[in-house]
């Protein structure tokens, strides 16, 4: 994964395989402690103990269609050797929530890349997912809540590019109000 934006749209995907009707994505960048934390929990069908034990291991995958599981290892290394941590959590039938923490001034910390384009995928892509995505950082934050969008565009997959790319433009806005100046 090049991005934090790719490990949220293939956690998420994971999320509405593992039957969520609900998930919440929240992106913290503490600049005073250092520290850039990922953050997604989900109301799905969770893990018992054994598979969560297991669940960070590339080797390791509940999936049929193929012998290896990346994404939950990936973003385990990736926080780790920044110098921040990885917890998992997961409760059969109640869900999982993970929390990756990456030591924000790190080189290898990852960009957050084009978030825009993973929440219209994930909007229009996954119509009946409820997706709550929240990004706050020192200057402020930025709620983004696809009941709110849904109301607005309807529930179809079949959005028109005009509309994707007014959400596009509507979150890379909101970002951009956000963040630090560079």
């Amino acid at each position: 994964m090049k991005n934090i934006a790719l490990h949220i749209l293939d956690l998420v995907e994971n999320s509405a395989r593992a039957k969520a009707k609900s998930v919440e994505v929240c992106i913290s960048e503490d600049t005073k402690n250092d520290r850039y934390m990922l953050s997604i929990h989900d109301d799905g069908t969770g893990m018992n103990e054994e598979i969560r034990q297991k669940a960070t291991d590339p080797f390791f995958t509940s999936r049929s269609t193929r012998k290896v599981g990346l994404g939950l290892p990936l973003v385990k290394m990736n926080a780790e050797r920044t110098g921040g941590y990885f917890k998992l959590e997961s409760v059969p039938g109640l869900g999982t929530k993970l929390e990756a923490v990456f030591k924000m001034s790190h080189p290898d910390r990852l960009p957050l890349g084009e978030i825009g384009d993973v929440l219209v995928l994930l909007t229009t892509g996954i119509p009946e997912l409820h997706l709550v995505y929240e990004h706050k950082t020192p200057f402020g934050s930025y709620h983004f809540d696809t009941k709110d969008i849904r109301g607005i565009i309807g529930y179809s997959q079949d959005i028109n590019q005009e509309i994707r790319s007014f959400l596009k433009e509507m979150i890379t806005e909101n970002l951009n109000e956000i963040k630090a100046e560079e």
